[in-house]
């Protein structure tokens, strides 16, 4: 097993188009990292350029203790799952397992035994006699992933493996391949599209956009920490919630004022945004996650009070998601309108949509809810979990790696 570090790593196609621009990435000994993001934001292209497939422009990529740049694929020790299986079609299961192993002069006994502890942790056993024609997609799937277990490589390459599988069969293989990596414990490099995906099994998780890394963090930090506007809208689903706001200083305290409502700040969480101070009196963007709101009878005494009238409720069983208008437009920036066209390519369900001009918001409620459709709703907002972000940056307020690397806090140029 081994690292794998990229140090300024870019990838320029003809045109001067920049697939890759300067990642910097350290994957650490035995870790699952997934990259992240939108159609064309770069992240199979970095795959490939780690295993070899596509030549790197700038930059330097190590593999263990051996810079990899001038290595062939083969010459790597790595092992790469791909989204269209490729297995051999006239070959049984058992011969695509040990074909690699064949291909390296491995013994017939040793192959055997590695095809039958991979089968067995697959659970393929049963179906180590039959071609690929008589499998099903997570079988199949499956079998990919064991050619690629049989090897032993320092590190496995997934490019959106399970992409091709119909939803109840990603959750399942999802679970198995948690399964596998905390039983292989081999550095894993996995690229989805599916932010749900990359929650689910990413120690760490990598948000490209435009070849650029936006932000590389744990799971949970990402989600209750975005770096930016683009990270908070793109990690969550449903996706945060944006408005334009104001935040003031008054007898009662500090509040944050939008579309004819109000929200109070509580000191604590003025405290814990380092710079949140410097806007007083002035503009604001306000984040509020779906799963931070509650029907008011059911939430916590301490939770703000936020009046709505439902437009549309998606009743999910475990919980109702409420969909209502806020009297403000849509949030205009790069970042939200990056997000916008994403969710319009299919991507992700992140679109901000309008109602004359009005912004739609979701707030995540208990199935208990009495919600419908067209009627008024008391609901109520857990503040110590709001979200500012600078309007000209779109980088979030009070957050040590943007305070770092954009417009000083306090700042709009």
């Amino acid at each position: 097993m081994a690292g794998i570090v990229l140090d300024k790593v870019s990838k320029v196609y003809g045109g001067g188009v920049r697939a890759v621009d300067g990642l910097e990435l350290d994957i650490k000994d035995g870790e699952f990292m997934v990259l992240v993001g939108p159609s064309g934001c770069g992240k199979s292209t970095a795959l490939r350029m780690i295993a070899g497939l596509e030549e790197i422009t700038d930059g330097t990529i190590t593999i263990g203790d051996r810079v990899v740049n001038d290595l062939a694929p083969k010459d790597r020790d790595i092992a790469m799952v791909f989204q269209n299986y490729a297995l051999y079609p006239h070959m049984t299961v058992e011969q695509n397992l040990a074909f690699g192993l064949k291909l390296r002069g491995v013994s017939k006994e040793e192959r055997a035994k590695k095809v039958q502890e991979a089968a067995k942790m697959l659970g393929l056993e049963q179906f180590l006699s039959r071609k690929p024609a008589a499998l099903s997609g997570g079988q199949r799937q499956r079998v990919a992933m064991g050619r690629a277990i049989v090897r032993e490589p320092q590190a496995f390459l997934m490019d959106e493996p399970l992409s091709n599988l119909d939803a109840k069969l990603r959750v399942s293989m999802r679970a198995s391949l948690s399964q596998l990596h905390e039983r292989l414990k081999v550095t894993t490099v996995y690229v989805t599209h599916d932010q749900v995906e990359a929650m689910t099994l990413g120690d760490r998780v990598c948000v490209l956009r435009e070849g650029r890394l936006q932000q590389v963090d744990t799971p949970q930090r990402l989600f209750d920490n975005p770096v930016n506007l683009f990270v908070a809208g793109f990690i969550g689903s449903p996706a945060m919630n944006f408005v334009s706001a104001d935040l003031v200083r008054g007898d009662q305290g500090v509040h944050v004022a939008f579309a004819g409502l109000t929200l109070p700040v509580p000191d604590d969480l003025l405290e814990d945004k380092p710079g949140l101070d410097a806007y007083f009196g002035r503009k604001v963007i306000l984040g509020i996650r779906p799963s931070d709101f509650e029907d008011a009878a059911h939430a916590k005494p301490d939770w703000a009070p936020l009046h709505a009238t439902s437009s549309v409720t998606e009743e999910l069983g475990s919980e109702i998601n409420v969909i209502f208008t806020i009297d403000a437009p849509p949030v205009e920036h790069k970042d939200t309108a990056d997000l916008a066209e994403d969710a319009a390519e299919g991507e992700a369900d992140m679109a901000i949509p309008l109602v004359e001009n009005k912004a739609l918001w979701t707030a995540r409620v208990n199935s208990r809810s009495q919600v419908r459709p067209g009627q008024p709703i008391e609901l109520a907002v857990d503040t110590r979990r709001l979200h500012f972000f600078d309007p000209a940056s779109g980088l979030a307020i009070g957050h040590p790696a943007a305070a770092s690397a954009g417009v000083p806090l306090g700042k709009s140029s």
